[in-house]
């Protein structure tokens, strides 16, 4: 068996199933890159500014858009995989966690830093899944360079260096 990565979308035109596929791509690389061996399930929820401003507002209280949000599953930290104990009994999969991502920010963002769409999207597809994964970057130290590295790792074995 192998991870499901599902993407949906909650505003119209936003999906597309070239976009659909390259995350689901870039999660599972995510995964792999993480050693996360037995099967996963992530969702991805793609939206605009609008929609991810009323999520981060229903979910954390935070009254702004975001670039993207996570909501793992369980209490992990950088290096710990959740347990074939935590798979759903019906599925078989381990409910991972769930990320939402602004398409409108991260085309914002690619052109603000100077590369591409697919770049930006699959670097917050990336970043998300590290969150999922216990990794976090709250403070400016050692997590914080953790998790760069982690994410370059990835990002370069989906050949989307900087």
């Amino acid at each position: 068996m192998t991870h499901q990565i599902s993407v949906t979308s909650n505003r119209k035109g936003i999906n597309n199933p070239t976009l659909a596929a390259k995350l689901r791509k870039t999660v599972k690389t995510a995964l792999q890159c993480e050693k996360v061996e037995q099967p996963c399930e992530v969702n991805i929820m793609l939206t605009d500014d609008e929609g991810i401003h009323e999520v981060n507002l229903a979910m954390r209280q935070v009254d702004r858009p975001t670039d993207v949000l996570s909501f793992p599953m369980f209490d992990l930290t950088p290096g710990e995989h959740p347990d074939v104990y935590d798979a759903d009994p019906e599925t078989g999969l381990i409910p991972l966690g769930d990320m939402c991502i602004s398409v409108e920010r991260a085309k914002a963002q690619a052109e603000e830093y100077g590369h591409s769409f697919e770049r930006e999207i699959c670097y917050l597809a990336v970043h998300s899944a590290l969150h999922l994964l216990g990794y976090d970057h709250m403070d400016e130290g050692e997590m914080k360079r953790q998790m760069r590295e982690h994410e370059e790792a990835i990002m370069s074995a989906l050949k989307l260096k900087r």
